[in-house]
């Protein structure tokens, strides 16, 4: 069976500039397939070159062109190369008539391919990718509207792949089993990002490697890879964590203290009565709060799971939320980034006579644990917290 060609045709044009008495030159495909498409697309391509004497061929007017204001097109050689009277203007046109050469052929040789010859031209190609570049644009595309710490996460993950290959690409066709334990490694003995000093913590380093394996798995899928590593290579196993809650006298001491930011602390107290995570409290609006006689119940989505929820909270919770306002406005206004409430929330913790290290998630396992202890069983917490899975509840959230 005969193969039907595209018959691709690759000009050099001028395209004349709107703000210089210029002409950039061009080169114009028509018509090009792109796989999987049977629609005809039309390519330019800039070659960053211009003109300013172009030669015009009198006798033959532009499609655009009028009787009261005539433009014409460019003069060309027996080569179809562009005359123009300056030799520096000239040599641009050469030059651009040698891309033109280079790309016909590219459109020609492309028409004469097999299918599985052009999947292997295309497979070529993308083994001179840069991964890591990749890597920052799936992290942008696919976590847009994730939570600002999974967006960290996969920031730094993108930086940690900088810094384990010195600043240079890291090549598709170098990604391997043993690249990705050379990684592995360098993960578990990575500093630890902005001002802190020392090594990141193994629950840390298993992170960022299932945030990387992550990526590998998206680069199979989309056909930069054809081997799915993600499922061949080992992660790195998490380890128990201490968990640090407050107790119920603590609160009771907390809610008396003073603190430098009032924000800060009523949200604090809400998450602990409430077991709401940072990043809801931080979106949280007055329309996303029903009360109904006695009744007050939270209606918002998470951002972490994107579950939607319908949560009763207590009036000591309600009354930490401050007066009601318009519904699109926030309930916590000002409420700072995680990056931002660190050295605050030590200062008030300390105040409170509280020496252990309290982070602003300990709040959400002081509310885990005290429903806990009261009663409540593994399953309904799990529900209540928003998990999507009963196991969760036993891990780092």
């Amino acid at each position: 069976m005969k193969k039907k060609l595209a018959k691709t045709k690759c000009t050099a044009k001028l395209r004349k500039s709107e703000y210089h008495n210029e002409w950039y030159l061009i080169l114009e495909s028509y018509p090009v397939f792109k796989a999987g498409s049977d629609k005809a697309q039309r390519i330019i391509e800039a070659l960053n070159r211009s003109v300013t004497t172009p030669i015009w061929d009198k006798a033959r007017t532009t499609r655009a062109s009028t009787d009261e204001a005539k433009t014409f097109k460019p003069k060309r050689d027996s080569n179809g190369i562009i005359q123009c009277k300056s030799n520096i203007d000239q040599e641009a046109c050469i030059y651009a008539d040698g891309v033109r050469s280079l790309r016909q052929r590219e459109y020609d040789n492309a028409d004469l391919y097999t299918e599985k010859e052009a999947e292997q031209v295309e497979h070529n190609q993308r083994q001179q990718i840069d991964f890591i570049d990749y890597f920052q644009k799936v992290s942008k595309e696919r976590h847009r509207n994730s939570s600002q710490s999974i967006i960290v996460n996969w920031v730094r993950v993108g930086e940690l792949l900088k810094s384990f290959n010195n600043n240079q690409p890291l090549l598709f066709s170098q990604i391997n089993l043993g690249k990705a334990e050379e990684f592995r490694r360098f993960v578990l003995t990575a500093p630890c990002g902005g001002n802190k000093k020392g090594t990141i913590s193994h629950n840390t380093a298993a992170t960022y490697y299932s945030i990387f394996k992550a990526g590998l798995k998206q680069a199979f899928i989309d056909g930069y890879i054809t081997v799915d590593l993600s499922a061949k290579i080992k992660g790195i196993q998490e380890q128990e964590s201490r968990r640090e809650h407050l107790t119920v006298e603590e609160l009771n001491i907390l809610s008396e203290t003073p603190c430098e930011r009032p924000i800060l602390k009523r949200a604090s107290l809400f998450s602990a009565l409430t077991g709401v995570r940072h990043c809801d409290i931080q979106k949280l609006k007055w329309k996303e709060i029903q009360v109904d006689g006695e009744q007050i119940r939270l209606n918002f989505t998470q951002q972490k799971t994107k579950g939607v929820e319908y949560m009763p909270i207590s009036k000591q919770a309600y009354q930490l939320c401050g007066e009601p306002r318009n519904p699109e406005q926030l309930v916590f206004e000002d409420l700072p980034d995680p990056s931002w409430i660190s050295s605050p929330l030590k200062r008030w913790i300390k105040s409170a006579g509280i020496t252990r290290n309290i982070t602003f998630h300990c709040f959400r396992h002081t509310y885990a644990t005290l429903q806990l202890a009261g009663g409540t069983d593994i399953y309904t917490v799990s529900k209540m917290l928003g998990h999507t899975n009963v196991k969760t509840i036993s891990t780092p959230d």
